[in-house]
């Protein structure tokens, strides 16, 4: 069983495609982190693909359903954003946007052909994905006197945090990721090391 704070996403960007009756739906799948990687890679792809009468797109953040967002750009209502985003929730995979690029081929595929084309072109791009597990953290920077350096080691090299940043003078700094399944016992050990002052960034 995995923990809660373990989530499915794609590594890098991957391709797909799918071809009924002379259309051609040209499928992208990218990993993003927010809204505004999800703009980018859109614009880009408008740019690379001008003369494609429509690029639907749906892309899912966080572990929870409800952050997500779909289009059907100009498709009848439900036939493309609806299945991209239903690709994403069968794999149960998030942080990724699913686009797919259609060039018309001249017959009119109704409402089911349209359906199945979108999904099926989603579907390839994921096949075609690495697909990863990730972790939710959150970063924690700590602020103590070098003389505390040892307890604070101990901790860090215990629990197996991450190391973002650390500076070791008079003053010490550093910045660890801390699971969120594991953010109660590291913050009650940290309540132990006198001095220590810890901030969540």
């Amino acid at each position: 069983m995995l923990f809660d704070d373990t989530y499915k996403t794609i590594s890098e960007p991957s391709e797909g495609f799918f071809k009924d009756r002379g259309s051609k739906f040209i499928s992208y799948a990218f990993p993003i982190l927010n809204d505004s990687n999800a703009k980018e890679h859109l614009t880009l792809l408008r740019e690379l693909h001008p003369k494609a009468v429509h690029h639907c797109f749906a892309f899912r953040l966080g572990q929870d359903r409800m952050s997500y967002r779909m289009s059907d750009d100009g498709e009848p209502s439900g036939t493309a954003g609806r299945p991209i985003l239903n690709t994403l929730y069968s794999r149960d995979i998030t942080n990724v946007l699913i686009v797919v690029v259609r060039y018309f081929g001249g017959t009119l595929l109704g409402v089911p052909g349209l359906i199945n084309a979108y999904k099926q072109a989603a579907e390839d791009a994921v096949n075609n994905a690495c697909l990863i597990s990730k972790y939710v953290f959150y970063v924690y920077e700590l602020s103590f006197a070098y003389t505390q350096m040892n307890d604070v080691m101990r901790i860090v090299k215990e629990m197996e945090l991450p190391v973002k940043e650390q500076i070791f003078e008079m003053e010490c700094r550093m910045v660890v990721e801390v699971r969120s399944t594991l953010t109660e016992r590291f913050i009650a050990r940290c309540e132990k090391v006198e001095g220590l002052v810890l901030d969540v960034s």
